[in-house]
């Protein structure tokens, strides 16, 4: 099995619903997104898949949420904007956008600060 990873960044803020602490208050992040994607093959140049497309792609997908209230950025107008949703919702956007039959998104890691992540995986 082959596995590439990129990393990308991108800042927002966000309040946890019902969450009895600190962070039911509004407060932001510099969240840090890391994707990793595999393929039991390589395609005919010797790649998983190209970094670029795999960078472009993930860009596309975090851009909404950038420098936004992630409340009001569907889906998290309707669930919790944790950093394990984050996770779940990359990677299940990210296998929707992925057009390679040989590829698959394989995780998709979340940072909201240096010491605490979540990852998600199928």
């Amino acid at each position: 099995m082959y596995e590439i990873t990129i990393e990308t960044h991108f800042s927002s803020a966000h309040r946890l619903r019902q969450y009895e602490g600190e962070c039911e208050r509004l407060h932001g992040h510099n969240w840090n997104v890391q994707i990793s994607v595999a393929s039991q093959e390589l395609n005919e140049l010797g790649m998983v898949m190209d970094f670029k497309e795999l960078k472009e792609k993930t860009r596309s997908l975090i851009a909404k949420f950038d420098h936004q209230y992630l409340n009001e950025v569907p889906p998290f107008t309707e669930i919790n904007p944790t950093t394990e949703n984050m996770a779940r919702h990359l990677f299940n956007e990210l296998t929707r956008v992925i057009a390679h039959e040989h590829v698959k998104v394989n995780k998709v890691t979340v940072w909201e600060s240096p010491n605490c992540y979540a990852t998600y995986s199928e």
